[in-house]
């Protein structure tokens, strides 16, 4: 029988939090190849710890993008996120870029060559999802839990709320009935602040309206539990409180354990790697299959060969919401979109710099953008997947 009464928790961790502090540093230099190389190669590891940070990876493109200028860029994202502080400042923090040329044994396999079609960068498995907890078709759990970090961040950032700092984390558990969301039992919020004589409970008072103004209307009553700042202070925060490292929030990153992911993390890599792109098609996927009105949920799965074009499988489950068959869907998914990485990458645009926004607050569940950012979100195959299931 399903599991129709439950608790479900996600968390989200704000654009301050050490490993998005390197998720962001990462995605700036894919953003910087790209600007000069839309065919630019990028695999970039960032690691951050007190007041210094390591850059390292393998790239190819142009020479103009040098180490001192990713040194530059990387102290820029650092000013933006909102760190000077003793132990880790934008303009002193030293950083150190080791990256060199790509593997030429890589490159063999992932470059086309005569009849042979650009492969996949990796092997690999992806998953996308999407359901009607949300607008958004999103699972609400990491939906909100991203919100609240959002709203947070937007008010530290205007100075309306000076006594936060940038590092943050989340975590919401909704109760599901039927199947559905309904109400938020527990919320747990943790933020840097400024002031170290500020209180647990002073803290809840600066974040609660924001909190608030995140989740739905009546979702929060008498009976919701909040632990704010549970340790009792948190000033010191970010690389100098914590080592922060590229890829460690990959579940944050996607549907906050609500459906499965792959292993691989997105960060840093350029839309070769169908790590990133992969997950991006199948989100993109899920998402129209679910908006075609064909299923209530939906989970994608796209499996893929390091050299070769096309992927290994496709596998769709529609978790018994389904209105047609999930071997419909499957030859559906084949027939609206080229699933090699050339086809990726062309179908949704993707080689564009539009990779920094992405590294903190989720990949999805966000607005498709004017300038081609997450076009993944997008859900234009609507039509498209009707005609084909018929």
């Amino acid at each position: 029988m399903p599991h129709e009464t439950y608790l479900f928790t996600s968390e989200s961790v704000s654009e301050g939090h050490p490993d998005k502090v390197c998720d962001r540093i990462s995605d700036t230099v894919v953003d910087a190849f790209l600007t000069e190389m839309p065919e630019a190669r990028v695999a970039c590891e960032t690691l951050a710890t007190t007041n210094r940070v390591v850059i390292a990876g393998e790239t190819r493109g142009p020479e103009t993008i040098t180490h001192d200028y990713i040194a530059h860029l990387a102290r820029l994202a650092i000013r933006d996120i909102g760190y000077e502080q003793d132990g880790f400042h934008w303009r002193t923090a030293d950083i150190d870029v080791h990256l060199h040329a790509q593997s030429a044994d890589i490159a063999q396999g992932v470059d086309s060559a005569g009849n042979k079609d650009e492969g996949a960068g990796d092997q690999g498995i992806m998953f996308g999802y999407a359901c009607r907890e949300t607008p958004e078709l999103m699972p609400a759990p990491i939906f909100y839990s991203h919100k609240i970090l959002k709203l947070l961040a937007d008010a530290r950032k205007s100075g309306r709320e000076p006594a936060l700092g940038p590092d943050a984390k989340s975590q919401v558990t909704i109760l599901y009935e039927q199947g559905k969301p309904v109400r938020c039992t527990q919320v747990v919020l943790s933020t840097q602040h400024t002031d170290p004589a500020l209180s647990s409970s002073e803290v809840r008072r600066i974040v609660e309206p924001y909190i608030m103004a995140a989740l739905p209307d009546d979702w929060v009553n008498e009976d919701t539990v909040w632990h704010v700042n549970p340790t009792g202070k948190f000033v010191i925060g970010g690389p100098d409180g914590d080592c922060g490292l590229t890829g460690r929030k990959i579940i944050v990153d996607t549907y906050g354990g609500a459906a499965p992911h792959g292993g691989g993390a997105f960060s840093g890599k350029d839309p070769t790697k169908v790590d990133r792109s992969a997950a991006y098609a199948a989100r993109y996927l899920a998402k129209n299959v679910v908006a075609a009105d064909l299923a209530d949920r939906c989970t994608i799965q796209l499996a893929y060969a390091i050299g070769v074009s096309e992927p290994l499988a496709v596998y769709v489950d529609l978790h018994g919401t389904g209105k047609v068959s999930e071997a419909s869907v499957e030859r559906a998914c084949r027939e609206v979109m080229n699933l090699t990485p050339r086809g990726i990458r062309e179908h949704l645009k993707l080689n564009r710099p539009i990779y920094a926004r992405t590294a903190a607050y989720g990949h999805f569940g966000r607005p498709a953008e004017p300038d081609g950012g997450f076009s993944w979100e997008n859900i234009d195959l609507v039509h498209a997947l009707r005609d084909a299931v018929r």
